[in-house]
């Protein structure tokens, strides 16, 4: 066993990872987009949240003055994200690149990539990086296919995929949790 594995949490009572979130700058235009592109269910919009004695600053570590609202949004049977528009008088409007500290991207798996690939290009507003890109046979995760894509508001993306159903079987990378075998 690695010694970056513990079987101890030391969260008591932690089971699951519950979401993911991300901020964007048109939460009704972000919800669309996963809804339209890649199924996702919106689950409830919630806000318009502001608080005027810093509990947002306190609790949120945002602007005093931010206000937000947000949206749930579920992809596939069990990745929820949030979604957060947020407006602040300090705010950074320029995402992050993947090479930004709290840069980050989110990756779907899909069965066939260069089918994956040639819809994201399709997609209004999409910029797609180079790719389909594989990596190198002597990789924890040999056979993986891969590329990033930017959403029309600049959040970095990934569709990835490893061919033969095998999902890294044998490898080092093999500890990775599986895809789900259907989307819905």
């Amino acid at each position: 066993m690695s010694e970056h594995v513990s079987r101890n949490p030391k969260i008591p009572t932690v089971r699951s990872v519950d979401h993911v979130a991300y901020t964007v700058p048109d939460l009704d235009a972000a919800v669309a987009f996963f809804v339209d592109h890649f199924a996702g269910e919106c689950i409830f919009f919630d806000g318009p949240f502001s608080d005027s004695e810093n509990g947002m600053a306190r609790r949120l570590n945002v602007h005093p003055d931010a206000k937000c609202r947000l949206a749930m949004v579920r992809l596939g049977l069990t990745t929820n994200i949030e979604l957060f528009e947020y407006s602040a008088p300090d705010q950074t409007t320029q995402p992050p690149r993947n090479s930004d500290i709290g840069g980050h991207h989110l990756a779907l798996y899909v069965d066939d990539i260069d089918e994956g690939y040639d819809y994201v290009r399709s997609i209004p507003g999409v910029v797609v990086m180079a790719g389909p890109n594989g990596v190198a046979p002597d990789s924890p995760v040999a056979g993986q296919r891969w590329f990033y894509f930017l959403t029309p508001w600049g959040m970095h993306m990934e569709l990835t995929s490893c061919p033969g159903g095998s999902f890294y079987a044998g490898l080092p990378g093999e500890r990775m949790a599986p895809p789900s075998d259907r989307w819905l």
